[in-house]
């Protein structure tokens, strides 16, 4: 059985030995990156909690080892060399929604902290945080010659417009934008946003982070990948 030490999220035991029981593979980052969720036992309290583990390192492949079900805890030895422990699995994980992949850290976090938001019914808190998404994704889309004004350049829904009227953002993506005039500075302003109001500026904000960040991403794997099939033939 193998074993993963870190604080107890049940006693609190700090640097506690967990049994590992079962391991299920539950998504990848920046290309390489395997999580799982882990069940686990903690032997100062004998209680079990679920640990989303991370892969630690890109220098080997780990693939297999990650995603076949259970096999990362089939070892007899310790995976603290493998894995690094994120958090405690929670009710937040039912329900949040997670980013795209390959987003910048800075945004997916702001990103992830609206989700939180949003599982929990804080609808404005949700909304800012989305929109804090949105400001930083799109304000290094400017260009420092011939660009807007400073009030379009302070300005998140001025900016958006002036965007896309420049072309800099896909046009197919307006009409979802309008969240943010009609939506995100009354709510900025006077607390007034409901769950449909929060939910269209998170899909707004998903489906822009999707176009800049992963798109572009995988496009450019799949050349890499063509690229090194052509080289093995010669």
């Amino acid at each position: 059985m193998a074993t993963f030490v870190s604080d107890c999220p049940r006693c609190f035991a700090k640097r506690s030995t967990h049994d590992c029981y079962a391991s299920v593979w539950v998504g990848m980052k920046h290309g390489w990156q395997n999580y799982n969720e882990v069940f686990a036992v903690c032997r100062s309290c004998n209680k079990p909690s679920i640990l989303l583990l991370s892969q630690e390192s890109s220098h080997h492949d780990l693939d297999r080892v990650f995603k076949e079900r259970n096999k990362l805890v089939s070892v007899d030895d310790s995976i603290d060399e493998l894995c690094n422990f994120e958090r405690v699995v929670s009710r937040l994980d039912f329900e949040v929604d997670y980013p795209p992949e390959f987003v910048p850290p800075e945004i997916e976090a702001v990103f992830l902290e609206g989700s939180k938001c949003l599982a929990v019914q804080c609808w404005n808190a949700s909304a800012a945080m989305y929109r804090l998404t949105l400001d930083l994704a799109t304000k290094g889309l400017l260009p420092e010659e011939n660009g807007p004004n400073a009030k379009v350049q302070r300005s998140l829904g001025l900016r958006l417009n002036w965007l896309f009227e420049n072309g800099h953002l896909p046009s197919d993506l307006k009409n979802l934008a309008v969240c943010i005039q009609q939506d995100g500075n009354d709510g900025a302003h006077d607390g007034a946003l409901g769950q449909e109001d929060a939910e269209d500026i998170r899909d707004f904000s998903y489906e822009l982070l999707r176009r800049l960040y992963t798109d572009p991403k995988r496009i450019e794997n799949a050349e890499l990948r063509r690229a090194e099939r052509r080289e093995k033939k010669t």
